[in-house]
């Protein structure tokens, strides 16, 4: 079972230039073959169709920990994606100006024709995710050899699309990426390690760039999250520690296990897009339902989102 908490991993600054193309690129990190949807699904059934995993419990409690912190990093790309495109076209509520006669421009033009300018489960050309792209072969080995190329794969993506785009919004998000991603590629190789004996990480970093080359990638660095596992449970999947151990082979810090997980910060307020008709509702008055929190104790909360 998966613990939500309604909170965002990272803190991801206003797009100071909104771009529905750059949207539209960072759109790879999420829905496209080595994108955070697959590494969420990969790891996901390898927890759940895990056979023998009393016996070997450590690669079933890492296995099951990266795949629940896959989950924060689809939100962390689909924010970037929604706040890159707020504000791309005219707002109003009056369709005869054509308010969206920019958005043919767009090279992905789902973002204003499926959805209200918001991420969506396709790749970079819209191209929808599949589940053909998940291997739970059901061999330990084989699965954790395809998870190691698969973070590879992904660190790839997001260095290219770090270059393809500029926004601090973007490549704050992906300097995360690059982090926990690389640290992802770091468990996998120690597992492989442990199970085989052959020493994977003497293959990183793939492709071979540190992140201490990328600016938003240090600032993580610095308080340690290349170097932290969590477990994202509050008292389960300790057992990683048997695998995650010892020193990073980038700066040489001490590897930990943290149980729980990544201290988040509130969601970005998504404002409204009427010439969207998203989301739709004008009619709607949220005092209505002042005097039902009131009566559920949620009356504190309740000012505090609505005044």
């Amino acid at each position: 079972m998966i613990l939500r908490l309604d909170e965002l991993a990272i803190d991801l600054p206003k797009p100071k230039h909104p771009s529905a193309n750059d949207a539209a690129a960072i759109q790879e990190l999420l829905g496209g073959k080595f994108g955070e949807m697959s590494t969420l699904m990969n790891y996901t059934f390898q927890s759940f169709n895990f056979r023998g995993r009393d016996r070997l419990r450590p690669f079933y409690a890492l296995t099951s920990a990266i795949a629940a912190e896959e989950y924060s990093h689809i939100e962390a790309v689909s924010y970037a994606i929604n706040l890159l495109l707020t504000g791309v076209t005219e707002r109003g509520t009056d369709p005869k100006p054509g308010p969206l006669s920019d958005a043919v421009d767009a090279r992905n033009s789902y973002h204003f024709l499926a959805s209200g300018q918001a991420a969506l489960p396709f790749d970079s050309m819209g191209n929808p995710w599949t589940g053909q792209y998940v291997n739970s072969s059901g061999n330990l080995r084989l699965d954790l050899l395809h998870n190691f190329f698969l973070e590879c794969g992904a660190r790839a993506n997001k260095i290219r699309a770090y270059e393809m785009v500029t926004d601090p919004c973007a490549r704050t998000m992906i300097g995360y990426l690059l982090v926990r991603g690389g640290l992802h590629v770091y468990a996998y190789a120690k597992a492989l390690e442990v199970i085989t004996g052959v020493d994977v990480k003497k293959l990183m970093p793939v492709p071979p760039l540190s992140n201490a080359k990328f600016p938003e990638a240090v600032k993580f660095m610095e308080h340690g999250l290349h170097r932290q596992l969590y477990t994202f449970s509050p008292n389960a999947y300790a057992e990683a520690g048997i695998i995650w151990n010892g020193t990073h082979p980038e700066d040489g810090s001490k590897l930990e296990v943290v149980q729980g997980a990544i201290q988040g910060v509130p969601y970005p307020v998504l404002e409204e897009e009427p010439q969207l008709n998203s989301p739709g509702e004008d009619d709607f008055d949220p005092e209505m339902f002042k005097d039902i929190a009131k009566k559920l104790g949620l009356s504190d909360e309740w000012k505090q989102r609505h005044g």
